[in-house]
């Protein structure tokens, strides 16, 4: 053999340079089309909140007015006398402390119907979303027809039947029409199909617990961010209900809180001083709903016992 070196032949892999020219330019146009779409939405949620906060920043410094500063002041400013205290003191010791009688009935009337509504929607739509029996389509059908039919429409026969049952003008006239809430019962029949797994069911009852038993420990629990939407959506619709009362309701003892203030604003033609009442009672009427809000946002996200089940 010759004394030649063999070597083995060396690939080099040629550094072709990359062009990243047009992979920037794509990038680019994302980030400038996301950040205008971030620009639009944003503008769009500042005017939706603009919207619904002005009516709110007029009834706070409204109430801070006496009668005469209301109308000789520019109505989005503080102007004359800081009124406030005075404005609230009034309309909680007017009339004997009327206005805390309704508001007391407005927490009875939201409070109770709203709990009991919300508990009542999550059984049904439960029992709707998991349960198989017959004319479950036609039942789920009639609740979505409920929903389309306006409160004002069933008021008028609500006043006869309650008429003849002789319930007109007590608090069951407003509590129990609060009690049945077809759109809650729509929500919690969408989330409980979606959000309550079968497999843990059936588990519990393997384990030997009761229907009711897994309803309430289970379910509820799988169930809460669409139990607080419901009772928000409630808390809301029957507190500022004010139709059904005003039908139904004929002692001003037991009129909510909307249908009192609409007395005192009856009254402004005659006795100037109700615009003061008028305007602090509807800024403490405001604050109970805020409080709600507030309190229980926290609890309005999903997802609390998802992956329970392991697939």
């Amino acid at each position: 053999m010759s004394g030649e070196t063999i070597q083995a032949p060396v690939t080099r892999q040629a550094a072709e340079p990359v062009d990243t020219t047009a992979i920037t330019a794509h990038e680019r146009r994302k980030l400038d089309r996301s950040g205008k779409s971030q620009i639009v939405v944003t503008g769009i949620l500042v005017l939706v909140a603009i919207y619904f906060l002005v009516p709110l920043y007029w009834v706070v410094i409204a109430a801070t007015k006496t009668t005469g500063a209301l109308f000789s002041t520019n109505g989005f400013w503080f102007g004359g006398e800081f009124a406030l205290f005075s404005n609230i003191q009034q309309v909680f010791s007017y009339d004997g402390g009327i206005f805390v009688r309704w508001i007391a009935n407005s927490i009875l009337y939201s409070g109770v119907g709203a709990v009991l509504a919300t508990y009542f929607a999550a059984a049904g739509g439960y029992a709707l979303a998991k349960y198989e029996f017959r004319g479950r389509q036609l039942v789920f059908g009639t609740i979505l027809g409920g929903v389309l039919v306006p409160g004002t429409a069933t008021a008028l026969p609500l006043f006869l039947l309650f008429s003849t049952l002789g319930l007109t003008d007590t608090y069951w006239s407003v509590l129990i029409p609060s009690l049945v809430s077809p759109f809650g019962l729509f929500l919690c029949r969408v989330y409980a199909a979606a959000s309550v797994d079968t497999a843990l069911l059936e588990q519990a009852r393997i384990d030997g617990a009761g229907e009711l038993r897994i309803f309430h420990t289970i379910v509820l629990r799988q169930m809460t961010p669409a139990l607080v939407t419901v009772f928000l959506f409630q808390v809301v619709g029957i507190w500022n209900n004010f139709f059904l009362p005003l039908i139904m309701l004929a002692d001003q003892k037991l009129y909510p809180i909307t249908l009192g203030l609409n007395n005192w604003r009856a009254q402004v033609d005659r006795l100037p001083e109700f615009y003061q009442l008028t305007t602090g009672g509807v800024l403490v009427s405001v604050i109970p709903l805020v409080i709600a809000i507030i309190v229980l946002q926290r609890f309005w996200r999903g997802g609390l016992t998802e992956g329970s089940v392991k697939g």
